[in-house]
Order: structure tokens, then sequence, then C-alpha cells
């Protein structure tokens, strides 16, 4: 059976968290610190805290801001649950709009619409890797009409002075967009280093600052730092840097969020061998998959690649043209039964029963219905074949074959 996407875990990875063991840091220490400066390099932005999950960084974020009841934020109505959930978390309301049908990716025309003067944020996602239009954003956030229309209700809204824009990359690490890497394209991003995705370790994630010269983003690293490890004023590390530094307060009610060395070990060993080799080797995969389904009119491969962006090769997305929800779920019994394990990224919100409940209706964003229906993700991964993804092709094709 052709796994979906399993992680890479090579003796090169084991020796480095074995080491990490070894060493006698095991929670977060200096591995998580070199990650971070690392991470900070790589993307080109101002400073990079590492974090226990995408999904922590996010909601660690909106926190920060000052986001809560009464206020709105705009997201995708496709992506994974967990974008609009920290909303919720927050307290504040998730403000649905739909996206564009060649890249899945929020419809920047469409967010206008949206704005109001509740709006704290926008959180634009990254589907399967490429990078969302962040110049129509970015633009549209700035204009003076909308800045006058922002309402701050705390000293970090009133020094931003406009809605934040918040990057949900959990796809997108090595992503280009107009020549610079993901983690520098906005206010804030954050990436995800779950399983699955092209840097992993294990469970992890990042948060990249980059906020405008108003702010000192290395100020606001400190502060994170301290409101994801429970508001302590200093971290393990810290407290062993001198013989009466064991002291520490507790500045305010914070989280848990912290990343360890362990988890940092596995990235360290990624990120150096990442734009060289593991985008490289997915981005063949993706150009495998493009040759071999050009020659069928009836499938759709995703846009990887423009005159602005360039995607990190995170998910492949293929469209069956001109058949429904039900026939692509037939499909992907077809392919299963082939040995071959595809996916679907992923339920629009509004088709799960948490977001239905609260009122939001799939009819209102058709675009990412029409997408959802006909999609299915091809497996991608660093120990694919080529002989493995003619396996891959053929399975997909004999399933539409049935079909006809």
């Amino acid at each position: 059976m052709i796994p979906f996407s399993p992680p890479r875990i090579d003796d090169e990875i084991i020796a480095e968290v074995v080491a990490a063991m070894k060493s006698g840091w095991i929670t977060t220490g200096p591995r998580t610190k070199n990650f971070e400066r690392m991470l900070t390099a790589f993307n080109g932005n101002q400073s990079t805290l590492c974090v226990n999950s995408a999904t922590a960084g996010l909601e660690l974020v909106l926190r920060w801001f000052g986001v809560g009841p009464g206020d709105e934020v705009i997201v995708p109505a496709y992506t994974y649950c967990a974008t609009a959930n920290v909303v919720l978390h927050c307290g504040a309301t998730p403000v649905m709009v739909d996206v564009l049908p060649d890249t899945f990716n929020i419809d920047p025309d469409k967010i206008a619409e949206k704005i109001s003067a509740c709006t704290k944020a926008i959180i634009p996602v990254d589907i399967a890797g490429f990078p969302a239009d962040y110049d129509a954003i970015n633009q549209l956030v700035n204009n003076e009409e909308l800045r006058r229309k922002f309402t701050p209700r705390n000293p970090n809204q009133r020094k931003l002075g406009r809605i934040l824009v918040l990057s949900d990359a959990a796809h997108s690490l090595g992503a280009i967009y107009n020549g610079k890497s993901t983690g520098s394209l906005c206010d804030i991003t954050v990436f995800s280093f779950h399983a699955v995705k092209n840097l992993t370790t294990a469970e992890g994630g990042a948060i990249a600052f980059n906020l405008p010269e108003s702010f000192d983003n290395e100020e606001v690293y400190k502060f994170c730092n301290i409101f994801g490890l429970h508001g302590q004023s200093k971290d393990a590390l810290a407290k062993l840097s001198g013989k009466a530094s064991w002291k520490y307060d507790v500045i305010m009610p914070g989280y848990k969020v912290n990343m360890t060395d362990m988890q940092a070990a596995m990235g360290i060993v990624e990120l150096r061998r990442y734009r060289e080799d593991t985008l490289q080797k997915r981005k063949a995969i993706f150009e495998y998959y493009q040759t071999a389904f050009a020659k069928y009119d009836w499938a759709i491969s995703p846009t990887c690649r423009d005159k602005k962006s360039e995607s990190s090769y995170h998910v492949y997305l293929l469209r069956i043209k001109n058949i429904s929800e039900e026939i692509r779920d037939n499909m992907i019994i077809d392919i299963f039964g082939s040995e071959v394990s595809v996916n679907v990224h992923f339920q629009p919100l509004p088709l799960l029963s948490a977001y239905k409940y609260l009122g939001y209706r799939m009819q209102d964003f058709p675009v990412a219905y029409a997408n959802y229906a006909n999609e299915i993700s091809l497996p991608v991964f660093y120990d694919l074949t080529e002989e493995m993804c003619q396996q891959v092709v053929e399975a997909v094709v004999h399933a539409y074959n049935q079909i006809k």
C-alpha cells in the first residue's frame, strides 16, 4: 500500500534527537533557540518563536493583539478547522470568505465586503503550499478608508492602526512570493511542523514576527515567549544562566505552548537540507503528476507556480471535471482498492457540524464547495519513487474509467 504522507525519519534525524536526549536538554533549551535563529534566517523575517503547534501559535498571536468578544476575524471558508477554531477560543467571531477557483486561497476581492468596524484581523491561508495574494491583502488593510474604520481597543491595536494580517502558513514553509519567502510577507506568519508537513518536528510550529517599524519585533518575541510559558518571566534555559538566576515571576496568566529541544533537533536537521533537498524532491513529484495528468482532459492540475509565486509543494490537489461529491467519494474508494492512499483537503468549514450549528451555510460559499466536491489529494512524500508515482496515476485513471 502506498501511504499518503509518512514523515521523513532517517539516521541523521535519529542521531540528532539522541544527541538532544543525551545532552540533558529535553525541554526548551539551546536547540530550540538555534532552530528559531535558523528559521529567521531562512525566511527573512525579524524574529521567530517556536511553539508546540501552529494552532497554539495562531491563538497566541490573536490574544497578544487583544482579539476577544465583539471582534471579528476574517478567514477563508476553505481551510482546516484550526484557522477558525482559534478565533472562537478567543471569544471572537470568524467571518468566512469564499475562495479563488484556481488556487483554493481566499479571494481578496471578497474580503473588503466583509470588513466592518469590528474586524481586527485577517487570516489568509496558503492552501497546499501556494501563497495567498499578499499584495492585494496588504494593500487592502492599508487603504485609508478602511484604516479610518478600524477601531483599536488596546495599545498594540493602536500602534498598528489597522487590521492585522496573520498568515496561516501551515502548508507553505519555503514557498516564494515576489522573491520573498513565506514568513516575511505580512505582519505575522504561523507555520506548522506537524507529522504530515514538509518539515516535521512530530508536533510543533513557529511564529514568524515581521511587524512594521513601529514595533520592536524582538520585544514582541520576548512577550510571546513569556505568554507561551504560563507567563513565567524566565524559561528553563534562562534560570540556569547564573548562580542567582533561579528566581522568576509570573507576570500574566499565560499558556503552555513551548517547543522542546527533542522536537527542535528534528527541525534543525530538516531545515539544513530543506531548500536544496526536500523541496526539490517534492517539486519533482509534482512535476511528474503534472506531466502525467496533462494528457487527460478530465483532470484539473493544481496551480503550483505563476509570475509571482512558487508553492512549497505540500499537497497535490487534483480535481476531476464535472463530477459530484458522491462520485468523487466513490473514486477514492476505488483508488484505495488499487493500494494507493489518498485524501481530501479540506472539508470547507460550513460543512462541519460545529460551524453548521453556529449558522454558517455552505451555499454562501459556492466556489469553496465546488473545489471541495471534486478534489482528491495525491501522495507526496520524500521517499515516493517514480514507480510509486506511476502507480498513483494509474490508480486515479482506473477509478475515473469506472465512473465513465
